[in-house]
């Protein structure tokens, strides 16, 4: 028998040769996504302007439709409004909060706080009734009734005296404590308290030199307060879910946070799951006080479950990021936003531009007159879905009330409340 191998069928021998060869992928061929757009950058605070013959006038809305958005987006207010904001936190990068001083207290500001600490005082003389209920107390009504009338007096302590000017620069103050009607607060109020604080520098009363104060010093003031007044009156978030902020209330707390922790040597964005830095460091970062005060007051422990933002933002690989992407979300998802820009107010001294409509003429009530639980208007927004909200009531387009995350632990926290219903993402 031959050693030899049998010899290969002739079409098992052409087999190798039809059978196209293996190419590995070149990587140039994978598309990739173009880089995110830069955040945006500070425009220049424009200085104060001539008060000598200025006449001054109610604060109202005018925005009132999507054109009037447009008119808005393009004018000299919400590049005002967008200076003031940016200037304030380019004002504290990498200062913790101990760098302000008392020297740096100017008389102003001294007065400023103790306007604050006033309004906490009359929010401990208004006790919420005990309704068993989580959602918004009515006492916070009188509450707001009690700081109207006490807004002349704060506004004499700051060296104003004509009445039509403490008219309308104490309007924004008043509507930066939450929504009478619907007992309710988010990101616009809180804008609404800068907002105040910009008529103060529009005056001349709060230059450039004090904007590190306003963020490291005056705003946690207002936040300690609004978290009293959220506590005692379980405000519900604003918007219906508080899709405006990156928790249910609050967002300036974290542009501004961020720009403290810009170059950080050892905090990094991960570091706000850390127990041990938040306690360590919350009295000196904002960001970090904030995120602290959210963990409270949530019933489900850790940020991934109660606030996905937040714990998404947190994987990013610098302070920086994080600081550009605060930028880009004030933009959009404030300025940009028609259902939260419906409720900004325009005076004299924040003014709105030719072509807008007025209250009058749209036929809506005021701020302070809106029939509780929903907008006044029909409209279409930038994602092409139609909201139609009614006079009494939020609009199926947007969803029932949800209950603020603080009144269910408030009612926890006092005990004998029975089978307590969560509602999802509390």
């Amino acid at each position: 028998m031959s050693a030899t191998s049998p010899p290969v069928p002739l079409a098992l021998s052409d087999l190798s040769a039809k059978l196209p060869k293996l190419v590995p992928r070149k990587r140039n061929s994978i598309a990739r996504e173009p880089p995110s757009a830069p955040p945006p950058p500070t425009p220049a605070l424009a200085p104060p302007p001539d008060l000598s013959s200025h006449t001054y006038t109610h604060p109202s809305r005018r925005i009132l439709s999507p054109d009037d958005h447009q008119l808005f987006l393009k004018s000299p207010t919400c590049r005002l409004v967008q200076a003031f904001i940016f200037n304030i936190a380019d004002s504290v990068q990498d200062r913790a909060v101990s760098s302000v001083k008392d020297c740096d207290i100017t008389n102003t500001l001294g007065k400023v706080t103790r306007i604050l600490q006033e309004a906490e005082k009359i929010q401990e003389e208004c006790p919420p009734e005990d309704t068993g209920s989580r959602f918004g107390n009515p006492v916070f009504r009188a509450f707001l009734d009690r700081i109207e009338e006490a807004l002349p007096s704060w506004h004499a302590q700051l060296g104003l005296i004509n009445p039509t000017q403490i008219d309308e620069i104490s309007t924004y103050l008043l509507n930066s404590f939450g929504n009478k009607r619907r007992i309710d607060y988010g990101s616009g109020h809180e804008l609404n308290f800068f907002l105040w604080l910009l008529c103060l520098n529009r005056l001349s009363l709060l230059p450039a030199s004090t904007f590190p104060a306003l963020a490291l010093v005056i705003l946690p003031a207002y936040l300690r307060l609004m978290r009293k007044i959220q506590g005692a009156y379980y405000l519900e978030p604003a918007g219906s879910h508080g899709v405006w902020g990156l928790d249910d209330y609050q967002f300036l707390p974290f542009l501004f946070g961020a720009s403290q922790l810009l170059h950080h040597p050892y905090i990094t964005p991960k570091s706000i799951h850390n127990a041990l830095v938040l306690e360590e460091e919350r009295t000196e970062y904002i960001y970090l006080d904030q995120i602290s005060f959210v963990n409270s007051v949530k019933n489900v422990e850790g940020l991934r479950w109660h606030s996905p933002m937040l714990d998404d933002i947190s994987a990013s690989k610098s302070w920086a990021k994080i600081e550009g992407g605060m930028r880009k979300m004030f933009v959009k998802e404030i300025l940009e936003k028609l259902p939260v820009m419906q409720h900004f107010l325009f005076g004299s001294l924040i003014p709105a531009v030719d072509g807008m409509s007025t209250e009058e003429e749209a036929g809506v009530p005021g701020e302070g007159e809106e029939p509780e639980g929903g907008e006044v208007k029909v409209f279409t927004d930038e994602a092409g879905k139609r909201h139609v909200h009614a006079a009494v009531g939020w609009g199926d387009c947007c969803g029932i009330r949800v209950p603020a995350a603080i009144g269910a632990e408030g009612e926890e926290r006092k005990g004998g409340v029975r089978g307590l219903r969560r509602v999802p993402f509390d």
